[in-house]
């Protein structure tokens, strides 16, 4: 499709991107590693929010300072800046999720020679009164240690106008996920797969911009439906490679919802833009649907699950896990009951950056769909 020609572009070389951002803006580059990163106060400080996702590089260098049971996005990324491929950024952000991603916060502090290293010590149970009462103060930190990091003052107007892009580039990610549920054939799953991945690592007014030429184009296209195939909702931490999206299609599946961090946890909720805009931004993050490193009731998660099956018409749901994420393993046994009691077929497939599982998934996935 000729209309996400850019999203491609910037997928197929994100790095080169922010290089390119960087020089041309003169901005700051942020690296993060999760979709619980409040970005609206880095866009807000002039800089570019980027995902770090890996490049699924051979590891040759961060196995020494990693355990072998560490799972592929950790050790793919300190790979990435051990041998110089994000000698870009300015700085990298941390927030408080699983134990490998706090961990690797200490080995990247001593390890590598970024200028800004932010922890955000971001409550675990959030459904307690004081759990938004003290992520108000985690976001007001993060702002005045962006402030002093880079010598600025991030003003009420700067931060206004950050949230707004924000919730525009959610709206329009959430209009794209309502058009491809309700019109598979006009937007594929990769396709769908690659915008998400360019859209963690655009200038957000960029990024804003071009999602609603997108829309536009999509919602004037006219195609032909293509029949039968199986509504399948994904559900895992993150997707980058290798894309199960392509095999899922060519299996005669089709992705009508995913319960990514790099897809519908990154757009869900929108910030109010009016009022206290520091309690704005904790409300937001407080309230989306938690990914396993948070809590906020003992089956939240599963009834998620089991509500967005039902709402999107699902055939069946396929698990994508990071081999060694532990917070999804624990959360597997009792999601995959819950879909049982309901009938709701299931599957389960770890990915590893750095090895391609393709042949091995397709041939799991066209059994799963014949089952269907």
């Amino acid at each position: 499709m000729e209309r996400i020609g850019i999203f491609k572009q910037i997928v197929s070389n994100p790095c080169e991107y922010a290089r390119n951002w960087k020089e041309k803006t003169r901005g700051k580059v942020i690296g993060n590693f999760c979709s619980y990163t409040p970005e609206e106060l880095i866009t807000a400080a002039g800089a570019l929010p980027f995902r770090i996702l890996g490049s699924g590089a051979t590891i040759s260098k961060a196995n020494a300072f990693l355990q072998a049971y560490s799972c592929s996005l950790v050790r793919g990324a300190l790979e990435d800046s051990l041998e110089g491929r994000l000698n870009f950024l300015d700085g990298t952000v941390f927030p408080h999720t699983c134990d490998s991603i706090q961990r690797l916060s200490d080995i990247w502090r001593m390890n590598t020679n970024y200028a800004f290293h932010a922890d955000l010590i971001m409550p675990v149970k959030l459904d307690t009164e004081s759990a938004e009462q003290y992520m108000i103060s985690v976001i007001r930190k993060f702002r005045k240690d962006l402030e002093t990091g880079f010598g600025i003052r991030i003003t009420d107007e700067m931060l206004k106008k950050a949230i707004q892009t924000s919730n525009q580039v959610r709206a329009s990610l959430a209009k794209l996920y309502e058009i491809r549920k309700n019109s598979p054939e006009k937007l594929k799953s990769s396709e769908l797969h690659t915008v998400f991945k360019a859209s963690m690592v655009m200038d957000r007014n960029q990024l804003a911009d071009a999602l609603r030429e997108l829309i536009t184009f999509l919602e004037d296209e006219k195609i032909a439906e293509t029949p039968n195939a199986k509504r399948i909702v994904l559900t895992g931490g993150l997707c980058s490679m290798p894309d199960i999206y392509d095999v899922i299609e060519s299996s005669n599946g089709a992705v009508v919802w995913d319960d990514f961090c790099t897809g519908s946890r990154y757009f869900e909720g929108q910030i109010n833009e009016e009022g206290d805009l520091e309690k704005n931004i904790a409300s937001r993050y407080i309230s989306r649907i938690v990914c396993p490193a948070k809590h906020s009731g003992i089956y939240a998660r599963g009834n998620y699950l089991l509500d967005k099956v039902r709402e999107n018409h699902a055939d069946g749901v396929i698990f994508v896990f990071l081999k060694f994420c532990d917070p999804h393993s624990f959360d597997y046994p009792y999601m995959k009951e819950m879909l049982e009691k309901e009938g709701i077929p299931s599957m389960l497939f770890e990915i590893e950056e750095q090895t391609s599982s393709g042949g091995q998934l397709q041939t799991r996935c066209e059994a799963f769909m014949e089952m269907l």
